[in-house]
């Protein structure tokens, strides 16, 4: 048996998920600030988004429901698992970790957990850690989930940033793998020059909590559309293409790229760059927004009946302060096959 056979990689055996019942559409958004469904979908192309409703209720409450929804459908033991990895920006708290709580609440009792922050990159940052402790040895079933309540740090007051979120959780159960699947290659990357053109200003160390933060409502997301939007297009474009030629890969060769939900402009943009048809990216940002760190793994779990074992994919992703980078996954299972 040859050297690649034998070598572990870390990959995907399962996607679970969670959106929140309650649906903000344009035409109520558009009673709340001054906007409408034309200048939204034509921007940005957005309809719908989940928010979370309910006093007490966190990203842990919808982290906890996407992990259920994965072990139900792997059918595999709580208490089986090694480890949790949860990408947010916005944790329930500052501490406990957002993982240590969904950890808790869905009998993961044997495993540890800890919060990843890289903004819309988060959950590829995540996907990348899980895979080296399965690369290792170390740990044979990792979950990582990506989940945020952006409606937790939006201001509906502010029309630039207030049609673009949502609300959502996704989870992957993540194993070694010696067939050569899972994650082949990653290109990761952070800048933090970007920051003051997409942050939260307020609720950390700088500064903590108070009247004056709050008045001057830097506990919201500010952002600057237009770098942002040219950032985006080019990091998240440059390193999908760049992850395709450093595997030797074609556009033929793709079979989905799974690009974060920021922008329709942004997602067509970078398919174009790699060649691909509209029908070989995952594109579902009119119904849910830009969930943040969730939006790669509900792409994946809205298009799991649609992939078969081998698919050739690239997740591609771009997020505040800044971060972006890229990933080539081998599929490694036939989607079909798994209840939703």
């Amino acid at each position: 048996m040859s050297k690649t056979a034998n070598k572990i990689t870390a990959a995907i055996t399962g996607v679970g998920a969670y959106l929140p019942k309650y649906i903000l559409d344009n035409e109520e958004l558009s009673r709340m600030v001054d906007t409408s469904d034309e200048w939204i979908m034509t921007r940005i192309g957005i309809k719908t988004r989940h928010i979370l409703k309910g006093e007490g209720k966190g990203t842990s409450y919808m982290g906890e429901r996407a992990v259920k929804d994965l072990l139900e459908k792997t059918q595999v033991d709580p208490q089986d698992i090694d480890l949790i990895i949860c990408a947010t920006v916005t944790p329930d708290m500052a501490f406990p970790s957002t993982a240590n709580l969904i950890a808790y609440k869905s009998g993961l009792t044997k495993a540890f957990g800890f919060d990843l922050s890289a903004a819309c990159s988060g959950f590829l940052f995540a996907l990348t850690t899980a895979a080296k402790f399965i690369e290792a040895g170390t740990y044979k079933k990792i979950i990582v989930v990506g989940a945020d309540k952006m409606s937790s740090i939006i201001d509906y007051e502010d029309r630039t940033t207030c049609p673009i979120f949502g609300d959502g959780a996704g989870a992957v159960l993540v194993e070694p793998n010696t067939e050569g699947l899972g994650l082949i290659d990653a290109s990761l990357h952070s800048d933090g020059s970007g920051a003051v053109h997409l942050y939260l200003k307020a609720g950390g160390s700088c500064y903590p909590a108070s009247h004056e933060t709050v008045d001057n409502k830097w506990h919201y997301v500010h952002q600057e559309g237009q770098p942002v939007f040219k950032a985006a297009v080019s990091h998240m474009a440059d390193t999908a293409v760049e992850i395709m030629e450093r595997n030797r890969l074609t556009a033929e060769d793709v079979r989905y790229l799974v690009p974060h939900q920021a922008n329709k402009r942004i997602i067509d943009a970078t398919a174009h760059r790699m060649g691909l048809p509209a029908d070989r990216c995952m594109v579902n940002i009119e119904k849910y927004g830009n969930t943040t760190a969730a939006t790669i793994p509900i792409c994946l779990w809205d298009y799991e009946t649609r992939l078969k074992k081998g698919d050739n994919l690239i997740l591609a992703s771009f997020g505040g302060g800044f971060t972006w980078g890229a990933i080539y996954l081998r599929w490694a299972y036939d989607g079909g096959t798994m209840k939703k």
